[in-house]
């Protein structure tokens, strides 16, 4: 088959044939790929950023966002079979952990795995090897390559929404930063999830048009002065905010968005974030770092997606134009999520 690997750090990943993957438990699925999401984590990835954390040998395939179809299913699989539409939870885990039986799937101390990070290979490619535990079955009509970005970057964006919904009753504020592949899920997911106004801050117009028309109430340019703008639409900061740039000095504009009581939630990275204590005390405001969601929170999107109240907005490449996708994403050329289609 065809898959996207990467060789060697810092350099383009290539286009190679490589054997299909087998079954190798009996909890095993294979699935034929309809859909690979082209995330930033990619980017960092090929950077060689994830490779003390994750520590893969090189060659492998990268692509942690996935839909598809099921095309082998081992013994003990009970809950899909061959023929199923079917979006991935993207970290396949053990379900008998402590983390795992709380419904923290993407905290799992047992043998978990995480295709396209760890050293196994992803979805950029024509079949995936992941487990019953990862798949989410979804309606036959659903075309993987619409949804498949769901998996990270619309249950990650999603996961912070569900977390921040007790403190977003009517008549409090929130900021989106970063309108991109996640923000534009965090978006639809605040209107559908909350009552609270909806602030989107980017520095591409044409990212703060999309975030109008998916239910930002208002749009700030990020432009030197969309701090102080925020601060005057908010009365001195919003209830919270969620920052999906975090590098380049924008997690400290996400921190200074941050009212008092607030709570900044913190789901992009690459930068580095320095406070005063004296910020946490007299303002008692909150930082939370998010991870990818849960198992539950992608089944929870699928429902909001199915019923048309959630929709991610893609730019499809076939997947021998892996490497015209990445560039595209690492210029800012891409509105919404680049998609693979094998």
């Amino acid at each position: 088959m065809k898959a996207v690997r990467v060789h060697q750090y810092q350099q383009d990943p290539s286009l190679d044939d490589i054997a299909e993957p087998k079954l190798q438990g009996p909890l095993d699925v294979i699935v034929k790929i309809g859909g690979a999401g082209v995330c930033r984590t990619d980017l960092h990835i090929i950077n060689g950023d994830w490779e003390q954390i994750q520590d893969p040998t090189l060659p492998y395939v990268i692509g942690h966002e996935n839909a598809g179809w099921v095309a082998e299913v081992g013994d003990a699989v009970t809950n899909v079979a061959v023929g199923d539409t079917v979006i991935l939870h993207p970290q396949p885990s053990c379900g008998l952990c402590l983390a795992c039986r709380a419904g923290r799937d993407m905290q799992c101390t047992g043998d978990a795995f995480f295709p396209g990070l760890s050293n196994n290979d992803g979805g950029m490619a024509e079949y995936l090897r992941t487990t019953a535990r990862a798949c989410v079955k979804l309606d036959p009509s659903t075309n993987p390559a619409d949804v498949a970005a769901l998996a990270d970057a619309g249950i990650t964006a999603y996961h912070a929404v569900r977390k921040a919904v007790p403190y977003l009753y009517p008549g409090t504020t929130a900021v989106v930063q970063g309108a991109g592949g996640l923000g534009h899920i965090g978006i639809q997911s605040l209107a559908a999830l909350t009552a609270t106004k909806i602030i989107v801050v980017d520095k591409n117009p044409a990212a703060l048009e999309l975030a109008k028309s998916i239910g930002a109430d208002e749009t700030v340019r990020a432009d030197g002065d969309h701090v102080q703008a925020v601060q005057d639409l908010t009365g001195g900061g919003a209830t919270v905010v969620f920052d999906f740039v975090a590098e380049q000095g924008a997690e400290m504009d996400a921190w200074a968005m941050t009212g008092p009581a607030g709570y900044c939630f913190v789901l992009g990275y690459g930068g580095q974030f320095s406070a005063p204590t004296l910020d946490f005390v007299a303002g008692e405001k909150n930082v939370i770092g998010n991870i990818v969601g849960t198992y539950n929170d992608l089944a929870e999107l699928m429902v909001l997606a199915q019923a048309g109240k959630v929709t991610l907005h893609t730019v499809q490449y076939r997947l021998d134009q892996a490497l015209d996708a990445l560039h595209d994403l690492d210029a800012g050329k891409v509105r919404g999520r680049a998609i693979l289609v094998p």
